[in-house]
Formats: C-alpha cells, sequence, structure tokens
C-alpha cells in the first residue's frame, strides 16, 4: 500500500512505499496513477537503483512512450537528457504542446545535480481555471490559441555559439529544424478526471482572432493567475529522486540558480492525446513540420 503525503492543499505530493522500476504489479500502477491524477505532480525520494532501462521501462508501465518530437531516429532509446549545458528550461511551460497530441506525463529523474539551486517548479493549471472569476471563464472557454516550437525553452537561451561543441550545434539544428505549429483551446477538459484546465506556457504564439498585443497582454495575465505561488508547488532535488507529472494540468518550470554547475536530468514522457474544449471541439493540426 503505497503512502501520499500531501505537499500543498493544490499540488504535488510524496508517494512512499515503492521501488520504481519494471516490475511493478497492476495494482501498484493503478495505485500510482490514481495518485497522480488526484495530486498533479508526485515525488519518489531514494530511487537510486534507477538507471535509464529502469526508467524506461517504469514508464512503460504508466503508458506508451514517446521520444522528443526532433530527436526520433531509428532504435534510439526513449530518454530525453534535460542538460544544462544545452538550456536551462526555466520558463513556464507545458511539455510539447506545439504538438496536437502533446504528452499525458512524464517521469524525471535526477542524474547529475548541482551542489546548491537547481530546483523545479509546478504549478496546477486545474486549480487556475477553477480560481477564475465567471466574466474571465466565458472568455477563455470560447478562445483558442496557437502553440510554436518556435518558443522552445531549450533553444531559447543566450548561448555563445563559437564554444558550442559540433555535438551541441547538431543537437540546435535538430531543434530548430521542424516547424510544429497548433491551435489548442485555452480550456481543455482532462480526458481521465473532466476537470478543466488551462492550456498556455511559454510555446503559445498568440491567441485566434486577437492582435499581438491583445494576444501579450492575456496571455500575461492567464500566467499570472496559473503561477500564482498558491497554485505551486516547489521541489528541491536530492540524489535518487524521481518526479512524475500530468502534462494536461499542469506547467513546470527549472530554476536557475545554480552559478553555470552542471544539471543533467533524464525524461522519459508519455503519449497523450487530442485536447478537446468544453463544447467537445478539438485541437487542430496548423503545421505539422
Amino acid at each position: 500500500m503505497l503512502n501520499a503525503t500531501k505537499l500543498t492543499s493544490k499540488i504535488g505530493a510524496v508517494i512512499d512505499g515503492v521501488r520504481l522500476g519494471g516490475d511493478l504489479s497492476p495494482e501498484t500502477v493503478a495505485e500510482i496513477r490514481a495518485a497522480l491524477l488526484e495530486h498533479k505532480v508526485i515525488f519518489f525520494r531514494g530511487q537510486d537503483h534507477l538507471d535509464d532501462a529502469q526508467q524506461q521501462a517504469f514508464g512503460e508501465l504508466m503508458g506508451d512512450l514517446v521520444g522528443h518530437h526532433s530527436m526520433k531516429r531509428a532504435g534510439a532509446p526513449k530518454i530525453t537528457p534535460i542538460d544544462s549545458e544545452y538550456g536551462k528550461a526555466n520558463r513556464w511551460h507545458t511539455d510539447v504542446t506545439f504538438m496536437p497530441d502533446y504528452p499525458s506525463a512524464s517521469v524525471l529523474r535526477a542524474v547529475t545535480l548541482p551542489t546548491y539551486g537547481g530546483s523545479t517548479l509546478w504549478a496546477s493549471t486545474v486549480a487556475a481555471y477553477e480560481a477564475l472569476p465567471a466574466p474571465l471563464k466565458a472568455l477563455v472557454e470560447n478562445l483558442r490559441a496557437v502553440h510554436s516550437n518556435r518558443f522552445d525553452y531549450l533553444k531559447d537561451v543566450t548561448v555563445d555559439t563559437t564554444h558550442l561543441t559540433d555535438e551541441q550545434k547538431g543537437y540546435q539544428a535538430e531543434f530548430q529544424k521542424p516547424d510544429f505549429r497548433t491551435e489548442h483551446p485555452v480550456v481543455r477538459v482532462h480526458p481521465e478526471t473532466g476537470e478543466r484546465a488551462l492550456v498556455a506556457g511559454q510555446f503559445v504564439r498568440g491567441f485566434v482572432g486577437l492582435d499581438s498585443y491583445e494576444s501579450a497582454a492575456l496571455l500575461e495575465l492567464l500566467q499570472r493567475r496559473i503561477t500564482m505561488t498558491e497554485n505551486t508547488v516547489r521541489w528541491n532535488w536530492q540524489p535518487g529522486d524521481v518526479a512524475m507529472w500530468d502534462n494536461r494540468a499542469t506547467q513546470h518550470r527549472a530554476v536557475d540558480d545554480y552559478d553555470g554547475q552542471h544539471r543533467l536530468m533524464h525524461r522519459v514522457t508519455l503519449t497523450g492525446d487530442v485536447p478537446v474544449d468544453v463544447h467537445g471541439t478539438p485541437s487542430r493540426v496548423i503545421s505539422a513540420a
């Protein structure tokens, strides 16, 4: 029997009593999934035994895995490195929303941690929606936004390209090559819980029917609502830590407060579904590549 200890009233819990891997019982997998849906992001301490293979095996128990949109190679493992040498991932975002069926969840494992700093923040987009006043709910329930990988957080950083290795240059080129754009509802209905959640974040290019100024103002308003301290949880990483979050009900960001030390996390990602708005209308692909 797993034990879940809540970290805040709206998001986050620590899960005790489980050793993650590919040999968990169906009952344990169901308990983990239920905890994820309830708490939006869940944390596991003391998982030092995990390597890439075991992390991937655990992910496969939770659902079908998918590699990063721009890093798909035949036979490549479905592990995405989140490496501070390539980018800091320090802007609020929901993963890969420029795709129509963006990921449902991710499992993140600490590999190399700085001696201080480097924590991660998550925010509940469900709690943010629920706290909106009625006039704002009426507005966003009838709005759609265009999301683009033009604002991908791993390439939207200041890097001195003269000091990049050939591998780093190749990595950047792969990220920047495809052009993905999708029109999503600003409010989606969660396919498992029925909860309504805001869909916004760093990949939003603009809102359909609004000009650039209006779009920027509205995005700022929504992001302020989503990232209010009361909607967030902050995790200070330790060796052996694993986090899993519901990407359909959260945003997250890393904190760049570790003075250039190396920080490396490994992520596996679960396939998602195409969002549907409160009227039953699905998202729409604008550009697939």
